[in-house]
């Protein structure tokens, strides 16, 4: 099962490759992260998204809680949440299809962030299955490069009571 950490940490230098190389020392995957700045200057929030069944979550939450930097560490797969990715897609863009591209990407309300006489780059952020949706879609056009940012997330409503 894929669980979806949020992890506030000291926004000091090392912390992201401490909390990394802590997880995977011990085998565990991390299958995106992503980090970032919050509205305390001096701390990070890190959004991780590991596999594992309970035992192995609870694990990495103890080891995680060990860390001296570790403020606070939720489980976003508990508690009602919201989660986003942003994905630059380049596909080619010939002159007779352009209209096309322009046209799938009003329809999963990207936007077209560069333009030149191969290639267009689109920018699309959303949940996993809209930007699979999309990625789907334009393998037609020829797609020449993707980057995505992995999976973020913050809880709904009020800060969640549930915290690993």
């Amino acid at each position: 099962m894929k669980h979806i950490l949020s992890v506030l940490v000291e926004n000091k230098p090392g912390v992201l490759t401490h909390i990394s190389g802590l997880i995977s020392r011990r085998a565990f995957n991390i299958d995106s992260i992503a980090a970032g700045y919050t509205e305390e200057s001096d701390t990070t929030r890190i959004t991780m998204v590991v596999g594992g069944d309970a035992l192995e979550l609870e694990q990495i939450v103890n080891q995680l809680s060990k860390l001296v930097h570790v403020i606070k560490i939720i489980d976003l797969t508990e508690v009602d949440s919201i989660y986003r990715e942003l994905a630059l897609i380049k596909v080619k863009a010939e002159p007779e299809r352009r209209a096309d591209i322009v046209n799938i990407v009003r329809i999963f309300r990207a936007n077209i962030v560069d333009v030149n006489r191969e290639t267009m780059v689109i920018e699309l952020t959303g949940e996993e299955m809209k930007i699979e949706a999309m990625t789907e879609v334009l393998r037609d056009h020829g797609i020449v490069e993707i980057v995505r940012t992995g999976k973020i997330g913050l809880s709904r409503g009020p800060v969640p009571a549930k915290e690993t």
